[in-house]
């Protein structure tokens, strides 16, 4: 059976991709007629390319005092790729798993200018202080129970700054498994070297949006970011909510989508308690762009005990096909966030490009990934 639909039976809306701010892609149609057949049927030639982050990789993130860290989404700003990354550690014990370490910060930013997906990236930087180390974005009280970390989920670019998405978790539970306090923004104007937390908007713990993955479309004219998003932990389904970028800061201003009407248009609410989910599974850091060699939507999470899958989507709420493996959960040890930008493809977007967190040896891989389409 495929995967849970949300009801559509025509393309609703034109919408136009666009790049993320700062980078040219071309454009394509992002909704598909709801009955539109799937087409991707697996994926080939599944590969690790090389390793993003620690003292191994070529970046040789050491220098900056990142021995090991984790997560990674992308987004471009300024003619560079930005890497987020979440808890960073300066030194680790040898045979140490998973997060840990001295000289903890809870979220820390890399920078490339590599365009060739193909052998690897390689970073130019990191945001550092006066000495050269890799500085702490959000603070957190690192306090278990209160607040043990604030983990930015993504980022994006949008009014000439960037932001950042994150969430406070108060606990790291079993694995799987979080609490979580709130959720919100945070901007920078200054090229990431400052951060300041926005008080607007905020979600709470249990929303749909705790975690989320952000994506520029153009609609009627007028630049929107879309955001997937889940709750907390890697046991929720995937809502769907979206901006005009330029009022992005403004709680008023979301839309969160509930469901399509009887001539397939989406329909939307400005609660996000009404948020519908448009993808029903066990999701984990979450990653979604436009794929111009299917014409649909892809998304990329981890599929807790299954590993690092893709699902294509005919349109931004669906409906979306069934999960294909693309790194086991058995294939390394603990594979998880596998995360997409939309500028590293290549061959027309049949060859894709992702980050992978490894939980042994807690730092970020470098993968491809052919896709197959009927």
């Amino acid at each position: 059976m495929r995967a849970t639909r949300v009801r559509a039976t025509a393309a609703a809306l034109l919408l136009i991709v666009t790049a993320l701010a700062g980078c040219a892609s071309s454009s394509a149609v992002v909704t598909n007629p709801a009955d539109s057949p799937f087409l991707l049927t697996g994926v080939t030639g599944v590969e690790q390319l090389g390793q993003v982050t620690g003292a191994d990789s070529a970046s040789k993130t050491d220098q900056y005092a990142v021995y090991g860290t984790d997560l990674g989404s992308m987004f471009q700003y300024e003619g560079k790729t930005w890497f987020v990354f979440g808890d960073t550690f300066g030194e680790r014990d040898a045979d140490q798993i998973g997060g840990g370490g001295s000289f903890w910060r809870s979220s820390t930013l890399g920078y490339t200018t590599d365009t060739d997906p193909s052998d690897g990236i390689t970073l130019d930087g990191m945001v550092v202080d006066d000495i050269g180390l890799a500085t702490e974005l959000l603070p957190s009280k690192k306090i278990d129970n209160d607040e043990m970390t604030v983990i930015p989920t993504h980022g994006f670019a949008a009014n000439g700054a960037m932001y950042l998405h994150w969430m406070s978790v108060r606990h790291w539970g079993v694995p799987g498994e979080w609490e979580v306090n709130d959720a919100g923004l945070a901007k920078s104007t200054d090229s990431g070297q400052t951060w300041t937390v926005l008080d607007e908007p905020r979600w709470g713990g249990e929303s749909n949006f705790v975690q989320v993955s952000p994506f520029h479309v153009t609609e009627g004219g007028v630049d929107w970011l879309y955001f997937w998003g889940i709750t907390h932990g890697r046991f929720s389904g995937v809502a769907l909510a979206k901006v005009e970028a330029s009022q992005v800061e403004d709680p008023a201003a979301w839309q969160y989508f509930t469901q399509t009407d009887a001539a397939g248009q989406p329909q939307w609410s400005s609660s996000p308690d009404d948020a519908a989910l448009v993808l029903d599974d066990t999701v984990g850091e979450l990653s979604v762009v436009w794929n111009d060699y299917l014409g649909r939507w892809i998304m990329t999470y981890l599929r807790e005990g299954d590993g690092a899958v893709i699902r294509e989507g005919i349109n931004p709420w669906g409906p979306w096909g069934d999960p294909i493996t693309l790194v086991g959960a058995t294939d390394v040890p603990g594979p998880y966030a596998p995360f997409m930008a939309p500028n590293y493809t290549t061959d027309g977007g049949r060859t894709i490009y992702f980050g992978l967190s490894i939980w042994d040896p807690y730092n970020v891989f470098w993968y491809k990934a052919e896709l197959s389409k009927d």
